[in-house]
Formats: structure tokens, C-alpha cells, sequence
């Protein structure tokens, strides 16, 4: 409720400077106590400082210094050195403020060492399985690894302590050609060799070294994110276990038909000379002419061009003219198209044109599904060979297919002589000119067009016709849509629910699967092309019914001796190697010991979730249905969850470019803006980018970035999970939860003061008898475990970080720990009960809020909660993350308790800001307040909870006055609800005008609200439409609008009333 105020006439004032040197001083003091390691260092360093701070601190604080100078040891507050692997050794006193770099040490490695992470197959527990979507092993950590461990982290220690045989599968995937691009540069980089000057063989060696040598840095670097995976069944794509898997499930789809070969477009590399596949395209909006770098040409190339030539027609006919992006196609056109209705080329239905450079007769075909005859010309030039809509047309009307260019993207001998072996792009200004001289050119102008790039090379796509080998989709796309729709039988969930309608989407209009790529590092294809003796054409491939498929070599073998008895035969294997996205779609499998009858594979399949990011849903996750209900028999995961994706506080994409590209391990250990810079200059940008990123880096970090810790990383990046498809992430709000650690901290530290050396937990809490602060907070413990449970269940991680974090923050360090404060400021024995109340109270609450956060924030919850006692009535378990995790207790729940809090609160919170209003010099004084309650029940609950009120709003005396006393004088007022106002004792005089407009406002708001739901329930056909709660709810809402409006008339009163005293006692004078 807003507050009126009185504004005193003192003018207010600044604290002292002396003051601020001694709170400056202290600080100092108390942070390098904590950071000095050597004792007598610490000693040196405390007495120095205490000399400091003593020559301005009052008496009394000098005593304390004193006394703090002969009895502390800096030593205490410093962890001792921990062996790696053994639990760690704490300090024997805690340390003052919150340290992320010393608490998140040793614990992880000691949590591995004891094998809390290790699943048991033959365990009783129900399982929860989730597989880590392997990350390349190429990459290094990036903030969507940390979003996607934080998340799945959360989840598994939250099952594990819920009495679930987890099991998270950590992996690496191979990442074909991610993987030969790196170490083909690193070839070239120290050996000027390209891969084909070293060979297959000896390349396939180095990758192998290089893997083994510098590969898997990301699942180093995942420790440091605490994430608890089950490192004794880590795997990777190409080791043995996952090669048979894949070898296995190949000859199976084989077998069945479901892999085939054929010549069909494919998006094609020429740096790479490999297929790619979708995922690995990256389209670029080109709106006008643009000049772009290619990689193998030493001058930019221009894309947005549309270019308008002519072909003769056959019979002097005349000429038809055409229009391209990609002039140079045109020496692989074999047709031009038109529509059947274009009356303007009626006259050339079954007629020809010449191809002006090898006298090619290009028929002219009516194709009315690909030509608009109001586009353009109306006449299409058709290339079947490169170009996906003109491979369709080709497929349609027997067109002969030409492929024009070599694999490294020249002109090969289907082009012609005049261009043969010139690279494409240079092709492309030869052909136009070629044609101006032969007169054919017509012109050209912008054009905006979409253009393909590798993401991995930054190469051109060029669509090639390519003998690959692929999969049939149709019926396993039909099998995974029925998964997530079948209403009668559904298999699989998708969350958040509307992707799945990409996924209806996607299915519904899949294509088949190019499974092969033109790569040395990969699952090579286990197929042998089998070459007769009698063949006429020796060529690899040439024969596509020679192809053999088997597990091995001496399989081939007998299958080549059985298909061609009695004929004489030699054998060689496809050089190519299988899409890294075939692997991976089989990953839930093999992690699990298939196609072997193994023990996990019987009790951990299908595994239980899987979440990963929303923009591979049809690459991988899709990939993974159809696969595992193909070959496993079942869907491979019962749920799917999709996280947003991450952009910078602006929105923006990250980019290296932009310089906002956030590294986890920088925000974990912090880094300065000299650093960022450093890491910019590291890299590959050109000078004018690297102006650009650093002034992008300068403007979002101008400090750097503060060390935030894991913790606090893991709680903002979950927190942020509500937001749609989207993560705006704002550094400074995981700045703001490592604070919120420190908070954690200190409530803890208190805690511990308050429970001494000699305490003993409960065994058993009765909360009936105990204080009212006590009761409350363990009923709002209640709600809060509740709501986390509820909302983990439900997928819902930010609602579960927020009722934690609410719970910590707002009831039990801002309410509780401030109410109890009382029983322990001194020996007075009326509160010796509730001191004890009080203290099993602060124990079990942190006790239960430490296991309730500890999913989200592992380290230094297990920090705190080693620090806690233990309790005498059961066994202590080793560690926090296999302790249960909190349930709800009934006996706790007492909705009456939180209503009366809920009124102390507001009566607090508006005795808070009558505070807040005064001037800043009178701010921290204790002051005399009243409650003017209009009712039984609130002069009862306001009078029983009187010490709450006094010391959370730091009174020096509450007054309860009932509904027929006069208010107060000299007071500022404020209406807490209808039955409750508050009032707090002033030292000045009061601002009239201000406090007028202050009750003005809030009257009339008040009225405002009135009237609008006055004239809804008025509304015409009101009472047949308003269910009869609605309809009661209003009413009572107007009912408390109206006894809300007589208060504050009652308020406004009181102020004219004393307004006119004030008069009054002015003229006496």
C-alpha cells in the first residue's frame, strides 16, 4: 500500500566521511585476513590494518578490535591444502565473506573419486537416464554447453536425491568434418601439405594423434561446471563399441532396404570436396550487388546479379531469352521451360534451342509446376545437374543430366574447351563475356537472392549430382510423427509442447537422408564395389548393381563369391564415410552397449529425457526417434525438452565479430577488459572487426567481467530458462546471484554463531509449540519445497530456481533470521524456550533449504551443509548430493500462521517506507509507532506478534490502538488494508501540501478501481455470464475497495486535524 509521509524541514545529510573511512577500513581488514595464505603474513597484515581502523573508530569499536586482535587467528579462515581426490578440509572458522575460487574447490574430485556419479544397472531404484548430447571433440566450451549441463545437472542431482538410479552418459562426437578441417590446417599450417600430398592413411594417423593429444578439452571443462556425469561409461562416436554400432546399423537398414544408393543433388563443398548437410549451411541475405571473399580466389566476387542472355532458337526462329544468378550453369543446361498457357511461346511447343557453345539442342518443355509466366521472361533455363528445383523438372521430363564442374568446384570437360579448368567464379566473368561476343548478352541488374556458405569453410555451396548413398525415411517419419500425436499410444513428450508442431512439420514433409560424405575422418561406409573381370568399365561405382554391404571385409567377400558365382572379382571399399549425424542418431543406443544384450541397455532404454537446443530438433533429435524405434524397438527418450537459445543482453546473436561472444570460464574465474581484448586479438578477425568487437566489449564490459563462480553461473543461466526461445543474458544478473551467495553465506555464518559448538539438531520438530516466527517460516518452507518439486516435475526451471531463491532470500534472511534476532541478543531467560525453538528451527531450515538448492547450486551448498551439525538420531550421509531431497511435511502447513505474517509483513513494509520517506539522517532511528486496527481479529493478531513488528521495523514501541481511539499526533500515517493503519512518531513538522497529494492520489486510484468494477458488474448480461465465485470475488474486492477508501478518508482526517492544531498552536504563539 502507498504510504503518506510527513517530509521534516531538517535538511538531510550525507553520512560522515569519518565514518565511511572506518567502514572502509574494516573492510579492508576483513578481506585480507581471508586472502593471505602465510601465517605470520596474516598476523602482519590483520595488526596493520587494526591500527588503522583504530585511529578513527569510536571507543568501543577500538575495544573490540583489541579484543579481536588477541583472540583471532587469520589461519583459521583459510582452507588447508586438500589432496586431489579426498574430501575436502575446511577452515576452522568460516570465512567472513563468500569466495567462489575457494569454495568451489576440491569437491568435485572427490565427489568423482567416491563414485557418486557411477549408475548400477542391477540397482532396485527406478532409473532416470539422461545422455549428454556429445559435444564435437574439436570444440571448446561455450555458454550453450553451460546452459544445457546447468539444466541437465539440475535435473539428475534432483533425481538422484530423489531416490533415482541416475545415469548421465557423458560422449564426445567425432564431428567429421569439423574435425578434418582442423587438423587439415594443421597440416598445411606446419607442413604446407595438403591432406591429399600426406595421404589417407597417414592423415587418418594425425587425426587419430590429434585426438588423442589435444581432442576432449570440453569434457575436461565440464568439471568445472560440476556437472555429475558418469565418467566410467564415458564414450566417443569412433571408439569401438560405437564404430560396431554404427557398422551394424547400417548392414540392418541395408538389409531391409532402407538404404539405397543413387545419383542425386547434393549440397556440395569444393574447399572440403564433400557433401554436407543441411545443418552445415548457412544462408546469407544478399539485398543488392555485394562483393564477397571466396575462399580460393584471390579477388572479392560479386553475388546479387541477375544476368539476361539469349539462346538462338533451331529453324531460324528467332531467340527465347532466360535470366540467372549463376551465369555459368548455363554450360550444363539441357532444356529451357515454359509454361503450357504463355501464349507468347505457344509457337515453340516441341521446338528446340542451339546451345551457343557446343551446339547442344536444348529442347523447350512445358513444365507448369516450376514456370510463373508472369516472372521475369516466362522462360526458365533448366541445369538438372545444379539446381534442386531444375533436378526435379529433370527427373520429370528425362533430361539429360550434366555436371559441369570437377569436385574442387573448376570446369571440367563437360563444359567445354574455351573453359575448362577455370575455378567457377572465374568461369562466370568468362562465360559473359563469351556471350557479349557472340551477341547474346542482354543485360543485368540487381537481384536479391539467398546464398548458401559452409559454415565450416565459409565456402560457396555449389549443388552437385552425386552417386551417395541414402535413407529412406517415409515410414520411420511416419513412426516417430505417430510417437508425439498418437492420442491412443503416445510415446514421446515435447517441451516446450509447441515445437511440436516443427516436428509435425518436418516429419511430414521429409525427404530421404544423404548419409555419405567425402571424407577421411568418419565411420568409413562398410560397402565394397565389387569389379568383374569382364566389366567394361573399371571406374569405382560405375555398375551401381556391383555394390556389396557387410561387416567386414571377409563378409564382403562371401556375399561378392554368392552374388556372382563362378566369375572372377576384386573388391575395394567405398573411400567415403558416414554423415556424423548417423552416429549420433545412434547415440542412445550405443552409449548403452547396442547392438550387444547388455545389462544397461535391458534396464537404462529407453532413457528418460532428452534436452538439447530447439534448432536441432529435426538434424539430431528427430533422427535419434527414427532410429531408435527402428532398431531399438522403442522410442530412445520418453521426453523432450528444448532450451532457448542464448543471445546477448541486446538480443544479439552472439558473434565474435560483435565481441559479444561470452566464454563460461571467463565469467566462472572473471577476466579484465585487457583480457577480452587479448582473447579478440587471438583470433581471426580483421582489423576492422577487431575495432568493431572491442568497442562492443569496451560499451557491455567496461570493467570486464567480475568473478561470478559456477554457482552463480548455473543459477542465472536456469533462471533464465522462462524466456521463450530466446536468453537475452545480462551479465550483471549473474554478478547479482554471486552476491547472493555471499547472502547464502552470512545466513549460514549466522546460523552458526547462534548454535555454538555444543549443539545437537533434533530428531523430531513440533512446530505446535513453538514460537509464531518459527511456525511460519517452516510453513512457507513447506510451500516453497512444494513449488520446487512441482515445478522441476514440471519442466518449469525458472519457477523452481524462484521459489528457492524467494524462500532464501525474501522469508528466511529477510524475515526470520531478522525476527529471532531477539532471542539472542542477550541471557534474558523469558526467551530461553524460544532460543532453542529458534535454533532447531535455523538448523532444519538450513538444513532442508541446502538440500532443496543444491541442484542448482552444487558447491557451495555442499560447503555450507558440511559445515552443519549433525544430527545424533540417524547416520550422516558422506555427502549433500546423495542425501534425500526435501518432501513435504503436513504437520508444518498453517495457512493461519502465514495469514498473520502476511499482515505483520505489510504493517512492516509500510512502517518501512513511512521510514524511507524521512530524512536520510533520521533514517536509522528507532522510533515509537502505532497500529490503529478497525477490527477483533487484527487487534488480536497485530497484539500477539507486537516484538515481530517492533524488530522488523526497528521500533522503539509499538502502541495498539482500536477503531474508536483518536489517532496519534505527529505522526506520519499510512493505511496497511482496510482494518489496519500504521503510524510513525516524527521529530519535525509535517509537509502538508505533499501529504494531501499523496492520500488525493491514492483516493482517487481507489475510486478509479470502484468504479470500473461497478460499471462491469452492471454490464449488461453480466449475471448470466460471471460464474457465481467470480461473481462473489468481485464482491467482496468491492467490499475492501469501499472499507480501503473509508481508512484512507479516516487518514486524511487525521491530517487536516492536525494541520489545524499545528495552526493553532502557531497563533497561540
Amino acid at each position: 500500500m502507498e504510504s503518506a509521509v510527513t517530509n521534516n524541514q531538517l535538511t538531510p545529510k550525507e553520512p560522515l566521511v569519518e565514518d565511511l573511512e572506518k567502514k572502509k577500513k574494516k573492510e579492508e581488514k576483513a578481506r585480507e585476513k581471508e586472502l593471505k595464505k602465510l601465517k605470520a603474513a596474516q598476523k602482519a597484515e590483520a595488526a596493520k590494518l587494526q591500527a588503522q581502523a583504530a585511529t578513527n573508530a569510536s571507543k568501543t569499536s577500538k575495544r573490540k578490535n583489541i579484543k579481536e586482535a588477541g583472540e583471532e587467528n587469520p589461519e583459521d579462515y583459510v582452507d588447508p591444502e586438500t589432496p586431489f581426490g579426498e574430501k575436502k578440509q575446511l577452515s576452522r572458522q568460516m570465512a567472513k565473506q563468500y569466495s567462489p575460487t575457494a569454495v568451489e574447490k576440491f569437491w568435485y574430485a572427490w565427489w568423482e573419486k567416491s563414485g557418486f556419479f557411477v549408475a548400477d544397472s542391477s540397482s532396485s531404484k527406478p532409473p532416470f537416464v539422461i545422455v549428454l548430447p556429445p559435444p564435437n571433440v574439436t570444440g571448446a566450451l561455450h555458454i550453450g554447453h553451460a546452459l544445457t549441463s546447468a539444466i541437465q545437472d539440475t535435473i539428475i542431482r534432483w533425481r538422484r536425491m530423489s531416490g533415482y538410479n541416475t545415469l548421465w552418459v557423458p560422449g564426445m562426437d567425432h564431428a567429421g568434418i569439423a574435425t578434418q578441417v582442423v587438423v587439415e590446417k594443421k597440416i598445411m599450417r606446419e607442413r604446407k601439405l595438403t591432406r591429399h600430398e600426406v595421404g589417407r592413411e597417414r592423415f587418418v594417423s594425425e587425426v587419430w594423434s590429434w585426438k588423442n593429444g589435444y581432442g576432449g578439452t570440453i569434457l575436461k571443462q565440464l568439471r568445472c561446471l560440476g556437472t555429475s556425469l558418469d565418467w566410467s561409461r564415458e564414450c566417443f562416436t569412433m571408439d569401438e563399441k560405437r564404430s560396431k554400432a554404427v557398422t551394424e546399423a547400417f548392414v540392418r537398414l541395408y538389409k531391409e532396404g532402407l538404404i539405397y544408393r543413387d545419383l542425386r543433388l547434393v549440397n556440395w563443398d569444393c574447399i572440403l570436396r564433400t557433401a554436407i548437410s543441411d545443418i552445415e549451411v548457412d544462408y546469407l541475405d544478399i539485398k543488392e550487388r555485394t562483393l564477397l571473399k571466396v575462399p580460393g580466389y584471390d579477388k572479392p566476387v560479386e553475388f546479387g546479379v541477375l544476368t539476361s542472355f539469349a539462346y538462338p532458337l533451331e529453324g531460324g526462329l528467332g531467340e527465347i531469352v532466360v535470366a540467372t544468378t549463376r551465369v555459368e550453369t548455363m554450360l550444363g543446361d539441357t532444356a529451357i521451360a515454359i509454361h503450357s498457357g504463355d501464349q507468347r511461346y505457344s509457337h515453340l511447343h516441341g521446338k528446340a534451342a542451339i546451345h551457343p557453345f557446343n551446339g547442344r539442342k536444348l529442347p523447350i518443355i512445358c513444365d507448369d509446376i516450376l514456370v510463373d509466366p508472369n516472372f521475369g521472361t516466362g522462360a526458365v533455363k533448366i541445369t538438372p545437374a545444379h539446381d534442386p528445383n531444375d533436378f526435379d523438372v529433370g527427373k520429370r521430363h528425362k533430361l539429360d543430366f550434366i555436371n559441369i564442374f570437377t569436385d574442387d568446384g573448376k570446369i571440367n570437360s563437360n563444359g567445354g574447351s574455351d573453359f575448362v579448368g577455370m575455378p567457377r567464379f572465374k568461369a562466370r566473368e568468362a562465360v559473359t563475356e563469351a556471350l557479349k561476343k557472340k551477341g547474346l548478352y542482354r543485360g543485368d541488374k540487381t537481384n536479391e537472392m539467398r546464398l548458401g556458405i559452409c559454415s565450416r569453410s565459409n565456402d560457396v555451396v555449389e549443388p552437385m549430382i552425386k552417386p551417395q548413398w541414402y535413407v529412406n525415411c517415409n515410414n520411420m517419419a511416419k513412426e516417430a510423427l505417430d510417437a508425439v500425436f498418437d492420442e491412443e499410444n503416445r510415446k514421446l513428450e515435447i517441451v516446450p509442447r509447441q515445437y511440436a508442431a516443427d516436428w509435425k512439420r518436418w516429419l511430414e514433409n521429409i525427404r530421404d537422408w544423404c548419409i555419405s560424405r567425402q571424407l577421411w575422418w568418419g565411420h568409413r561406409i562398410p560397402a565394397w564395389y565389387v569389379t568383374l573381370q569382364d566389366d567394361e568399365l573399371k571406374e569405382l561405382g560405375a555398375y551401381s548393381d556391383h555394390w556389396v554391404v557387410a561387416r567386414n571385409e571377409e563378409e564382403a567377400y562371401g556375399e561378392a563369391s554368392q552374388m556372382f558365382a563362378g566369375k572372377k572379382f576384386q573388391i575395394s571399399q567405398d573411400p567415403d564415410v558416414l554423415d556424423t549425424w548417423f552416429s549420433s542418431g545412434l547415440f542412445p543406443l550405443s552409449v548403452l552397449g547396442w547392438p550387444d544384450h547388455t545389462d544397461d541397455l535391458k534396464v537404462f532404454y529407453p532413457t528418460s529425457l532428452l534436452e538439447t537446443g530447439h534448432d536441432i530438433l529435426f538434424f539430431w533429435v528427430a533422427r535419434m526417434v527414427m532410429l531408435g524405434i527402428k532398431l531399438g524397438g522403442d522410442v530412445p527418450f520418453r521426453k523432450v525438452y528444448l532450451h532457448p537459445m542464448i543471445r546477448d543482453a541486446h538480443g544479439r546473436k552472439m558473434s565474435k565479430s560483435l565481441g559479444n561472444v561470452i566464454d563460461p570460464v571467463e565469467v566462472i574465474n572473471g577476466i579484465s577488459l585487457e583480457g577480452l581484448h587479448k582473447r579478440l586479438e587471438e583470433g581471426n578477425l580483421d582489423p576492422t572487426e577487431l575495432k568493431v568487437a572491442k568497442e562492443g566489449q569496451k560499451k557491455d564490459f567496461p570493467q570486464g567481467i567480475p568473478e561470478c563462480g559456477t554457482d552463480a553461473l548455473r543459477f542465472a543461466l536456469v533462471s533464465y530458462t522462462a524466456q521463450s526461445d530466446k536468453i537475452n543474458l545480462d551479465i550483471q544478473r549473474v554478478v547479482g546471484y554471486r552476491q547472493w551467495c555471499n547472502k547464502l553465506w552470512n545466513a549460514v555464518r549466522f546460523a552458526m554463531s547462534k548454535l555454538g559448538d555444543d549443539y545437537t539438531p533434533p530428531t523430531n520438530i513440533v512446530p505446535d509449540v513453538m514460537p509464531f516466527s518459527c511456525q511460519w517460516i517452516l510453513s512457507v518452507l513447506n510451500k516453497a519445497i512444494s513449488k520446487t518439486v512441482s515445478s522441476l516435475d514440471s519442466y518449469e526451471f525458472s519457477d523452481a530456481a524462484t521459489a528457492v531463491y524467494s524462500w532464501w532470500q525474501f522469508q528466511l534472511c529477510d524475515v526470520f533470521i531478522e525476527a529471532i534476532k531477539p532471542y539472542f541478543a542477550g541471557d534474558d531467560p523469558k526467551f530461553a524456550s524460544a532460543r532453542r525453538y529458534a535454533q532447531d528451527t535455523l538448523w532444519v531450515c538450513l538444513d532442508n533449504g541446502l538440500r532443496l538448492l543444491h541442484p542448482f547450486m552444487p558447491f557451495v551448498t555442499e560447503e555450507l551443509w558440511q559445515r552443519l551439525p549433525s544430527s545424533k538420531g540417524s547416520a550422516r550421509k558422506e555427502s549433500i548430493m546423495i542425501c534425500e531431497y526435501p518432501s513435504m511435511v503436513e504437520c508444518w502447513a498453517n495457512d493461519r500462521i502465514e495469514y498473520e505474517m502476511q499482515m505483520v509483513e505489510s504493517a512492516v513494509k509500510e512502517l518501512r517506507s513511512l521510514r524511507s520517506s524521512l530524512p536520510a539522517k533520521e533514517r536509522h532511528e528507532r522510533r515509537a509507532a502505532f497500529a490503529l486496527c478497525r477490527s477483533d481479529a487484527v487487534e488480536d493478531v497485530v497484539k500477539s506478534h507486537e516484538l515481530e513488528i517492533s524488530t522488523l521495523a526497528a521500533l522503539s514501541s509499538l502502541k495498539v490502538l482500536s477503531e474508536n481511539d483518536a489517532g496519534p499526533a505527529g505522526c506520519a500515517v499510512s493505511v496497511v488494508n482496510e482494518s489496519l493503519s500504521v503510524y510513525l512518531k516524527l521529530q519535525g513538522t509535517l509537509n502538508a501540501e505533499a501529504e494531501r497529494e499523496k492520500l488525493k492520489r491514492k483516493m482517487e486510484e481507489i475510486q478509479k478501481q470502484r468504479y470500473s468494477l461497478n460499471k462491469m458488474m452492471a454490464a449488461s448480461g453480466y449475471q448470466e455470464k460471471v460464474p457465481p465465485h467470480v461473481h462473489e470475488e468481485n464482491v467482496a474486492k468491492l467490499s475492501t475497495l469501499m472499507q480501503e477508501l473509508l481508512s484512507f478518508e479516516q487518514a486524511s482526517q487525521h491530517l487536516e486535524n492536525q494541520i489545524a492544531e499545528a495552526v493553532a498552536a502557531a497563533n497561540d504563539n
